[in-house]
């Protein structure tokens, strides 16, 4: 297990540099001794099929508890699941103790897979049902009926990395055995469902027990081969022994939380990268909606120090650092002296996410090491009879990642959403548009996407706590950890759909700010010297209000910007022009005011903001780039997105569908829409090409002692 962290950031750049240099090869063979096992490694051995080796120090207490079974029967103990039944069978004495053990990994394999070569068919003369029949297994993915193969992966160290440990009454070659499992990449096809993780995961660990035995009733994973592999076949080719059951093995293999734990593990290690993009994405949103960074101020966090807050309101500070987005905000100007809830409690909200997910980590880490079969040999080579196969641990880990993923999700929504309603956006344009309003409505579908997500995250969120008696009655308290973290590994996923959507906006949302920008900037000189010029012409006499004219015309433009949004720019400027009437009359002296020359004015201007406008924007959708007005960590995420990625600002133009010629002559080879674009973000999120840049983020923005804390 690694180093305790108070701060989720520090625990979480330290957990990606570990895999890093696994992936790199730095670290050599993964070394099991039952006590070391960390995240990343359980990653690296699931996801990348590292290599793993077994501490040869490990075999004298692997020796020594498989010693203490033969001495038990040789004096005639009653040892559970030895010489006893299982369960709520434990009442019957077994004379035949080896049988017993071939017994229970035979009769657990019971859940439901895709169809085998191997599986029993109904009679040939069965006559032919009197209604037409429908094949049901056509509307699911196969691979919605079996665990994934990483995850099968990881439950076959954990399982390995808890025998190690010498307390379960094994022989070595069954360490050895799942040791070549995971080498030779011989993993079973585990079914979904069927496990409530109370006496451990009986059935889906049942299925690796069987994989060591060579079953011929056990289908493996074999990626790129279309026919179904067997256990039997898989182990021959393998050059592999399969063993034989003696005493305890076949319960010590079975009776553990290793499925629900791995994963949990690969879960938790997934849900840690959607919460940092969380932080991310607020200090993003945040410069969108021209958010104030006093909302993050560490006064906030002294007076209410939880360490989350702490944490969580650093991070946004940090990422907003060099903006010229997010200015503090006074409120002279009639406008809201605060942000609305979605980014001026953001801390307040991920702060408690963050808390949780390290005590997750921690209780996840502790299940990583511990044996956690029934009954166990101490080191006196006594056996004791208790219940770690309980594995509360870990759906109290999940319940609390599936709560956090669903919090982070809320809050990104609602952020989302207020980017996209020009009522709440601060002069965003309707739907994120960078065409006319009338004309457009991209971003609108993204709205009505992320509320489905976040609704079926609420759904999701829900405990499982749903079953209250099993087997005899003997399981009368069950964790349901598997389904518990089955439940969080698609929540995770459709938080992952929410974070790319909420990408792909808010990097809209800051290229229009920048376009705004880049078009005040290209007319300021000009419209100071039209102003300048109509004063001059109103009259000879100056006034302070006159000299001040120039500057309140120009914050009316910048106000009359923000207010109409929805109007397309063949109106809007027109409007705002002639909305400039009231201003010029307050700041010039009555008895000077020509009529005539105010009304030029304001009919020049508005066809030439106009032109501007058109100008600037078509000018910015070919070679715009935000970058320049972002923050550090706004800079980093769109700089990644717009150009690795290459998902560009989005008009009507580049979604437009091609027409079937083009499609035909190879005009063109792609044919993109908003999913398309979201997609190609959510893939990116899966692959873990995110990680590298909020590294270098996190490396780049905080000290080294607030990286280690």
């Amino acid at each position: 297990m690694g180093k305790s962290f108070e701060f989720h950031t520090s625990l979480v750049l330290q957990q990606w540099s570990l895999l890093n240099e696994l992936l790199r090869g730095a670290a050599g063979d993964l070394v099991l001794n039952g006590t070391g096992l960390d995240i990343p490694h359980v990653v690296y051995i699931a996801r990348y099929a590292g290599n793993v080796s077994i501490d040869p120090t490990s075999y004298e207490s692997i020796n020594q508890s498989q010693a203490a079974i033969a001495k038990g029967l040789s004096k005639g103990d009653v040892i559970y699941g030895v010489n006893t039944g299982f369960g709520g069978s434990a009442d019957i004495r077994a004379n035949d103790v080896l049988a017993l053990q071939r017994v229970l990994t035979r009769e657990l394999s019971y859940g439901v897979l895709p169809p085998g070569a191997r599986d029993p068919r109904p009679p040939s003369d069965r006559q032919k049902l009197a209604y037409q029949a429908f094949d049901l297994s056509l509307e699911h993915a196969a691979e919605s009926q079996h665990l994934p193969l990483p995850w099968v992966r990881a439950a076959v160290l954990l399982r390995l990395n808890s025998l190690v440990k010498g307390h379960s009454g094994v022989r070595p070659v069954i360490v050895d055995r799942l040791r070549d499992l995971l080498l030779k990449n011989i993993i079973p096809m585990v079914p979904m469902r069927g496990s409530i993780s109370a006496s451990g995961d009986l059935s889906p660990i049942a299925y690796i027990s069987g994989v060591l035995q060579g079953k011929p009733t056990i289908r493996v994973f074999r990626p790129g081969i279309e026919r179904d592999v067997y256990a039997d076949e898989a182990l021959a080719e393998a050059g592999v022994e399969p063993i034989s059951l003696t005493a305890k093995e076949g319960l010590a293999i079975v009776n553990g939380t290793a499925m629900s734990a791995a994963c949990a593990t690969l879960v938790l290690h997934d849900t840690h990268q959607l919460a940092m993009l969380g932080q991310i994405l607020t200090a993003m949103t945040v410069e969108a909606l021209l958010g104030s960074p006093e909302s993050f101020d560490p006064f906030f966090a002294e007076v209410r120090p939880h360490p989350g807050q702490v944490e969580s309101s650093r991070n946004i500070r940090v990422f907003l650092r060099g903006s010229r987005l997010s200015l503090q905000k006074d409120g002279k100007d009639g406008s809201l002296r605060q942000d609305r809830y979605s980014i001026r409690t953001a801390a307040q909200w991920m702060g408690p996410v963050l808390e949780d997910l390290l005590l997750a980590h921690q209780q996840i880490s502790i299940e990583c090491n511990s044996a956690t079969d029934n009954p166990l040999v101490n080191g006196d080579g006594q056996f004791l009879h208790g219940g770690n196969f309980q594995a509360k641990a870990v759906t109290s880990s999940m319940e609390k990642s599936r709560q956090a993923v669903q919090a982070i999700g809320r809050m990104l929504f609602t952020q989302c959403q207020e980017m996209i309603n020009p009522a709440t956006s601060w002069g965003l344009p309707p739907n994120l548009v960078a065409d006319e309003p009338s004309q457009s409505g991209i971003f609108k579908a993204i709205d009505i996407y992320i509320s489905a997500l976040t609704s079926e995250l609420g759904f999701l969120a829900g405990p499982v706590n749903h079953v209250y008696n099993a087997e005899l009655g003997n399981q009368s308290l069950n964790s349901l950890a598997l389904i518990s973290g089955r439940y969080t590994a698609t929540a995770v996923k459709v938080l992952t759909e929410i974070v790319a959507a909420h990408l792909l906006s808010v990097c809209q949302a800051l290229d229009l700010r920048a376009m705004q920008l880049q078009f005040l900037e290209g007319v300021k000189t000009e419209f100071f010297a039209r102003t300048v010029s109509m004063v001059e012409k109103q009259s000879p006499i100056t006034t302070d209000a006159s000299e001040n004219l120039p500057a309140t015309l120009w914050a009316h433009l910048q106000k009359g910007l923000e207010q109409t949004v929805s109007m397309d720019s063949t109106d809007r400027f027109p409007h705002i022009a002639k909305t400039m009437r009231v201003p010029i009359l307050d700041c010039l002296p009555s008895q000077s005011v020509v009529l005539e020359e105010m009304q030029s004015f304001i009919d020049q201007l508005g066809p030439w903001l106009h032109e501007a406008w058109c100008t600037n924007r078509d000018a910015y959708l070919v070679h715009g780039d935000a970058s320049s007005v972002l923050g550090d960590g706004s800079k980093k995420m769109y700089h990644f997105v717009r150009k690795t990625l290459g998902v560009p600002m989005l008009c009507t133009k580049r979604i437009l569908t091609p027409t079937e010629e083009a499609m035909a002559t190879g005009q063109v080879e792609e044919a993109p829409t908003v999913g398309g674009y979201t997609s190609l973000i959510y893939r990116a999120i899966q692959r873990g090409e995110f990680l590298p840049v909020i590294q270098e983020l996190l490396v780049e923005c905080l000290t080294k002692e607030e990286l280690e804390r």
